[in-house]
């Protein structure tokens, strides 16, 4: 199992601007085009992954059904949290031939058992490497609750970067070119919240 380090930074769309051109000029290059990003995610009815993500526990997952806008491949993606660091698997979906059947899976997890359709999160996504760090900056960040019928969804005004390098990498070289703090930025919790869905849970 190969584990890496990821860093997230919320930042303002102003701050977007300058940091892509600051480090446009340090060589870092496109590397795919941006794509629109569709993830399902999935929890128990106690919603534990939840609390253990906004708890900080270790270890913990997220598992999740992906798919881009402009392909009709689905993915389940299993990331988990460890002191070692993160981890991503992943396996088509081959028999997910539509959208509308994510709902219909029956996913079980010998951690949380019984998994349901909670979230539907999709957002922007560009891509960038600089010498060994991957970069990605995802906008337009929207969230819709699979547990409603309202239909009802909820942009996300935060702008958010991530980059992901091996285990082993030093912190030195990515504080020396990402000029910002670290933040925790979940898109899974932060729609759950957003959505009201712990609250009309209780």
């Amino acid at each position: 199992m190969s584990f890496r380090k990821e860093r997230k930074y919320r930042i303002t769309i102003s701050e977007y601007s300058e940091l892509l051109a600051n480090l446009e000029k340090k060589g870092m290059a496109p590397i795919y085009v941006t794509r629109t990003v569709n993830s399902v995610y999935f929890d128990n009815i106690n919603y534990e992954m939840y609390f253990q993500s906004e708890e900080g526990t270790l270890p913990r997952k997220k598992i999740r059904v992906r798919w881009y806008e402009a392909f009709n491949v689905f993915k389940l993606e299993k990331k988990v949290s460890s002191i070692e660091g993160r981890h991503k698997s992943s396996q088509d979906l081959h028999q997910l031939q539509k959208q509308e059947n994510i709902c219909l899976l029956n996913l079980f997890d010998s951690d949380y058992g019984s998994l349901i359709p909670v979230l539907h999160v999709s957002y922007q996504r560009s891509y960038y490497k600089l010498e060994s760090m991957r970069l990605t900056f995802d906008k337009n960040i929207r969230y819709r609750s699979l547990r409603s019928n309202n239909g009802l969804t909820f942009d996300d005004n935060e702008r958010v970067m991530e980059i992901k390098v091996p285990a082993h990498f030093g912190d030195d070289t990515i504080e020396k070119n990402i000029p910002f703090s670290t933040s925790r930025f979940s898109k899974y919790c932060r729609g759950v919240r957003m959505s009201q869905q712990i609250s009309t849970q209780a």
